[in-house]
């Protein structure tokens, strides 16, 4: 009995050992090791319960998630300076592509002014003052970038700012059609 407890005491650091070089082999095999995956992708998008931002405009709902073809959910902030920078990037997608606007926890006259200022790219537009729909999405922080299909599952989450290459790289590809 002993001499059966030793053996399994001297396994323990392999197993471990073993573990560590699994985990850290899976992490590195992503594209962007640091980058926390979401548990939604190829599921359905959650409901989008905002209040309005632009007067009496509805907030967009799960219809608009289920809209024919491929679209955008955005949340941001006017007090989020990586928001600030990947606007124009915003402003270009929004040419080819409908982006729903989720403004997260925000003054709604800075959020106003916000797009008063730099433009406004999106096709629908909501407010999500307590922060409960970034919740549901499973939102780390602003910007937070989501690609739907059209039957409203979630294709890509991008976290961060919307750069030259994150578009390029991440969102093109990921708007073509399948």
């Amino acid at each position: 009995m002993a001499e059966q407890t030793r053996t399994l005491w001297a396994l323990v650091p392999v197993a471990v050992a073993v573990s560590v070089l699994g985990i850290g082999g899976w992490a590195l095999s992503r594209k962007n090791p640091d980058e926390l995956p979401t548990t939604l992708a190829q599921k359905p998008a959650p409901e989008l319960a905002l209040t309005p931002l632009r007067g009496d405009e509805p907030p967009p709902t799960r219809a608009d998630l289920l809209a024919p073809g491929v679209k955008i959910v955005n949340f941001w902030a006017s007090w989020c300076a990586p928001c600030r920078i990947e606007h124009p990037a915003l402003m270009e997608l929004s040419k080819t592509v409908p982006i729903i606007g989720v403004n997260y926890k925000d003054d709604p006259a800075n959020a106003r002014g916000f797009l008063a200022e730099l433009g406004d790219p999106f096709a629908k537009l909501g407010a999500d003052a307590t922060g409960r729909t970034g919740i549901n999405w499973g939102l780390y922080g602003v910007p937070e970038t989501f690609v739907i299909d059209a039957e409203g599952r979630v294709l890509l989450r991008h976290p961060g700012p919307i750069t030259e290459g994150v578009l390029r790289e991440r969102i093109l590809p990921a708007l073509a059609p399948r």
